[in-house]
């Protein structure tokens, strides 16, 4: 089988693609289009960018063709066992797991749109790139040619993202028997120097807690936005991070620090999920949801270690990693949430509502209280072993005998895995946080503790979140409530979520509520709210003793320092 890429108008942003499908000896034949991408446990229906589809013989005469489902199409073969499919993708979308085109640069992520043949998934293919001359390609794909790539199977060629241009700026080192590339495409200057320095320290750091890196090439793709963003898509021998903007990339004391712990992140990817993969997604079923409540697993423990690692290989000093608990905290405890949705039935209900706030109050994050328990559940193994054993321990166990024996994870595998290395029980976590709802602010705060650090508590230094009991975002010149602390004051008297706030006391806001509201402290606070029905009231607020919204940071003090050097190892 084979892929042929190419295009006309990159101003369009439609990408030309032909998929030729050899040997069929089917009457009826199906292809499939994935409905969802690995990394991302939501539907992508990226076949709403297609806009033309038509099936074809060798010799390009057209045959009848139907589509079954929203990404589901059957060919009548009419007894020719060479099939071409032509189609056409828009790419007008630039992200870490996005497709897209311009002048400047072809960037895929085949999931999002190459077709396969269901039953013959496994077979080797072939792609293509009918692409400028001058362009060099960033990928993990296998070049045999010139913009000609071998792939073992439609799983490598989804898994294996490029990027195609003439300004792709590439810096490549090698580093424990691994040829590692860095590629940023997007205006940018990277200090090759300082990345490399800091990429070594982390990357080494993990390759000796596994044991071994799974791939003898790494590559990671920077798209470098000149606006803000933020993602980062793992892939088994590659990574797709979308950082901006542009001027703050390599600043030490701004978005450098991002770049770092997303690059961290999606590295320890590379054996959690693409390697140690759930149960339920081996292989990957590219057309259905592939339901899992093992999201604590894939992201939570990936989270918790792709930002120790900085800290334990000295990427990160004390206050640049305690900057990223603390920001873990924060999320945790002004999420609502928590205390109705599992962190397991949150990461099964991910196919529902992605990745966005959804309905208030709902769920929990998989990344966040994830996170949490990993390190809860670190601590807990290192207490019941005296400082022997780690949460380390249990993810090399992963690897090395569920991994790399090519079996799947069970939530169960994972439970008795931890209680063999610690040599306890863990069914009290497991069974109140992992699938319930209990409060562990207790049990976090001994963790703290068993490594010298005490959770500090205080009220939010904004006046109209401590006190009122709202938060607020500004979105198109808008001031729009986004959360509201439960049984609260502002609740009380009628304010919701997605309501505009105009005016305070008469004055407009102006991407400044929180200062008003402080200036206003202890007077009657009159809001001029526009709700969702166009509706225009006044909501009459004065501020209670009772705190609401509050910040949560970890300080670190010299009690326990054996136990802190034992978790920082």
């Amino acid at each position: 089988m084979k892929y042929i890429v190419s295009y006309q108008k990159p101003n369009n942003h439609y990408i030309d693609i032909e998929f030729i499908i050899d040997n069929v000896n089917l009457d009826l034949l199906e292809i499939q289009l994935p409905a969802w991408r690995p990394g991302r446990y939501e539907l992508g229906n990226f076949a709403k960018n297609i806009q033309k589809w038509c099936a074809f013989d060798k010799n390009g005469n057209i045959l009848p063709s139907k589509k079954l489902t929203k990404d589901l199409w059957q060919v009548e073969t009419q007894g020719n066992q060479t099939i071409h499919i032509k189609y056409n993708y828009y790419a007008n979308e630039i992200n870490a797991g996005s497709s897209y085109l311009d002048d400047k640069q072809l960037y895929i992520n085949g999931v999002n749109c190459f077709l396969y043949v269901p039953s013959r998934i496994n077979e080797k293919c072939e792609l293509e790139l009918q692409i400028p001359k001058d362009y060099e390609v960033a990928s993990g794909l296998k070049e045999v040619s010139k913009h000609t790539f071998l792939c073992e199977s439609f799983h490598e060629l989804a898994d294996c993202p490029l990027i195609a241009s003439n300004s792709l700026q590439h810096h490549s080192y090698d580093e424990s028997g691994v040829k590692f590339h860095l590629w940023f495409q997007g205006e940018c200057k990277p200090d090759w120097k300082l990345l490399e320095t800091d990429f070594r320290k982390f990357s080494v750091a993990q390759i000796e807690k596994f044991g071994d890196f799974p791939v003898n090439e790494y590559h990671f793709l920077f798209q470098i936005l000149t606006h803000r963003t933020y993602h980062g898509v793992e892939h088994s021998n590659s990574t797709v991070i979308s950082l901006g903007p542009s001027y703050d990339i390599m600043n030490k004391e701004g978005w450098y620090n991002e770049l770092l712990g997303v690059s961290s992140h999606e590295l320890y990817h590379t054996w959690n999920v693409k390697q140690i993969r759930p149960i339920e997604m081996l292989p990957y079923d590219y057309s259905k949801e592939n339901y899992t409540e093992l999201g604590y697993l894939d992201e939570g423990i990936t989270t918790y270690y792709g930002d120790k690692f900085l800290l334990t290989s000295g990427v990160f000093n004390w206050k640049q990693y305690s900057k990223t608990f603390n920001q873990l905290l924060e999320r945790h405890f002004n999420n609502f949430g928590v205390g109705n949705y599992s962190v397991a039935q949150s990461s099964f209900d991910t196919w529902l509502d992605g990745y966005v706030k959804g309905t208030p109050g709902r769920k929990s994050s998989i990344y966040t209280e994830g996170a949490l328990i990993a390190f809860m559940t670190d601590i807990f193994i290192l207490e019941n072993t005296a400082n022997k054993k780690s949460l380390n321990d249990v993810m090399k166990i992963l690897y090395q005998e569920y991994a790399k024996e090519k079996k799947g994870v069970s939530d169960q595998n994972y439970k008795d895995i931890v209680e063999k290395v610690s040599e306890a029980s863990y069914t009290e976590i497991h069974n109140n946080f992992l699938h319930g709802t209990e409060n562990y602010t207790e049990q976090l705060k001994s963790s703290l503790n068993y490594i010298g650090c005490d959770l500090k508590i205080e009220p939010s230094e904004k006046y109209n979140e401590s006190y009122l009991g709202f938060k607020v975002k500004y979105e198109s010149n808008k001031c729009l409530v986004d959360s509201i602390y439960p049984n609260s004051l502002a609740e009380s008297k009628g304010l919701s979520i997605n309501d505009e706030i105009i005016a305070i006391n008469g004055i407009k806001i102006n991407n400044d509520l929180s200062k008003w509201a402080a200036y206003f402290k202890g007077n009657e606070q009159a809001l001029s709210v526009k709700k969702e029905l166009g509706v225009i009231e006044k909501i009459k607020l004065i501020g209670e003793n009772k705190i609401y919204f509050k910040t949560y940071s970890i300080t670190k003090n010299e009690a326990n320092t054996p136990n802190f050097n034992a978790w920082n190892n």
